[in-house]
């Protein structure tokens, strides 16, 4: 048995583990009581990302209950737009809502001045977690890549279309350059100050990548990754850089191979089989059960995480899901998975 204090960090340096570590995206949230009633108290959902002692309490909640192997920083990925100034509200039932930016002219409205001031909370919240956190576990950090969080800087909120920033990006491809390229720069700062202030690793969400046709994909979400991920080794060689572009289908082997992430982060279309061969042989691997499997829970939730372990043990490989913990999720559930997870390596024949 490992006798490593964090093998999260040893699967995403390319170690095989017996026992494979696992975390859940989105472990911490509205699913969990204890986080209903601390988001109660914080008032609204950016008030508790920007809350360190109440972001820390939720970013240990489930590590209490579940004992993940690592612990990710509780945020969102649109502070980075409200910290380069652009208006952001959370509407109950709906979600973000941001004042559109639809033209290079909009991209005047943004400012990097008080960028670092804004976000100060977020890098206290890393600095508490990185001695509130047990020793075994990893801590986190994350941020949006420049494709996603510009989809929603520019549809201003969630989309199902993509409409507005497609025609941005095809339509006057130098002036979504421009905002593409701020994005870069600002999020390789965000993540750098993340990892100075404690984060082990760190995650890139790429949500929409998988809305973009293969030219596009290249030219918004490989470039731009790599350029990020080039920025972040310089500045921080040896952390790891998981990168997870939900959706990207044929486009994961290009994506892994051409961005420089450390591990992929894995959807939950992707074949374990399939991915095994293809990316796992490449770089290590993270996911991908269905988190509606989480809510089904008995043995569908059983069966389904089976063949991932089973799919994934030949390589490096992290436990978790292909996209984040859903609120209709009952909490025993997570806790009879993370128990399978556990105790993998007495399961491997089942």
């Amino acid at each position: 048995m490992e006798t490593s204090r964090k093998l999260f960090i040893r699967a995403l340096k390319g170690e095989t583990l017996t026992r494979p570590p696992f975390w859940l995206m989105r472990q911490a949230g509205r699913y969990l009581p204890e986080y209903r009633e601390t988001r109660a108290h914080a008032g609204s959902f950016l008030d508790l990302c920007f809350a360190p002692e109440l972001a820390v309490e939720v970013t240990l909640q489930p590590l209490r209950r579940y004992g993940m192997d690592a612990a990710i920083l509780f945020s969102d990925i649109l502070v980075v737009p409200y910290a380069l100034g652009q208006k952001l509200d959370y509407v109950e039932g709906e979600g973000p809502k941001l004042d559109p930016i639809r033209t290079a002219a909009g991209l005047g409205r943004l400012s990097t001045a008080a960028f670092h001031e804004r976000l100060a909370p977020v890098y206290e919240t890393v600095r508490r977690l990185s001695t509130a956190i047990p020793e075994t576990t990893a801590l986190i950090g994350f941020a949006g890549s420049p494709w996603t969080v510009a989809c929603y800087m520019v549809e201003g909120g969630g989309s199902k279309e993509y409409a507005h920033v497609k025609s941005f990006a095809y339509g006057d491809p130098q002036g979504f350059s421009a905002l593409i390229d701020q994005l870069v720069r600002v999020t390789a700062d965000y993540l750098s100050a993340q990892i100075e202030a404690g984060a082990e690793a760190v995650q890139v969400f790429d949500s929409w990548a998988g809305v973009l046709p293969a030219p596009e994909f290249r030219k918004w979400v490989i470039e731009p990754t790599k350029r990020l991920v080039e920025l972040l080794a310089a500045r921080h060689p040896g952390v790891p850089v998981i990168g997870f572009p939900r959706g990207a289908g044929p486009m994961y082997r290009e994506y892994a191979v051409e961005t420089g992430v450390t591990a992929l982060g894995l959807d939950t279309t992707v074949p374990p089989e399939w991915a095994a061969a293809e990316l796992q042989s490449v770089l290590p691997v993270q996911g991908n059960l269905d988190p509606i499997m989480v809510v089904a829970g008995g043995d569908a939730m059983r069966e389904a995480a089976i063949r991932i372990l089973k799919g994934f043990s030949g390589g490096p490989f992290v436990f978790n899901l292909g996209h984040g913990v859903v609120q209709t999720t009952p909490p025993e559930h997570v806790g009879q998975l993370a128990a399978l997870v556990k105790s993998w390596p007495d399961l491997s024949d089942a």
